[in-house]
């Protein structure tokens, strides 16, 4: 049964950092590409970034692109989401998602708020 957790968030103020983790069972993270998506409040699904299955492609939001970086650990099966100089707009719940580019939300995702 494929089952992903992610954990990691809380508040923070603007310019700290953050990782967040996305714990995988289930399957392999290198089988399949595997994506980080956020929903901030009252707002729709954003995509944020991407892996591919080899862990050699990563792709970033706009946004996210200088600040955020997107990892895993095989032996581990989990995927990491490292967030640098975070800003308010960044409060969100963040959930992780098999595929690349996705825009879909499977587990409970974990809150990042971002405020002084």
């Amino acid at each position: 049964q494929v089952q992903l957790v992610e954990s990691g968030g809380g508040s923070v103020q603007p310019g700290e950092s953050l990782t967040l983790s996305c714990t995988a069972s289930g399957f392999a993270l290198d089988s399949t590409p595997m994506s980080w998506v956020r929903q901030a409040p009252g707002k729709g699904l954003e995509w944020v970034s991407s892996i591919n299955s080899r862990g050699h492609v990563k792709h970033y939001a706009d946004f996210a692109t200088g600040r955020f970086t997107v990892s895993r650990d095989i032996s581990k099966n989990i995927l990491y989401l490292r967030m640098d100089s975070l800003k308010p707009e960044d409060t969100a719940v963040y959930y992780c998602e098999k595929g690349w580019n996705v825009l879909t939300r499977t587990g409970r995702g974990t809150q990042v708020t971002v405020s002084s």
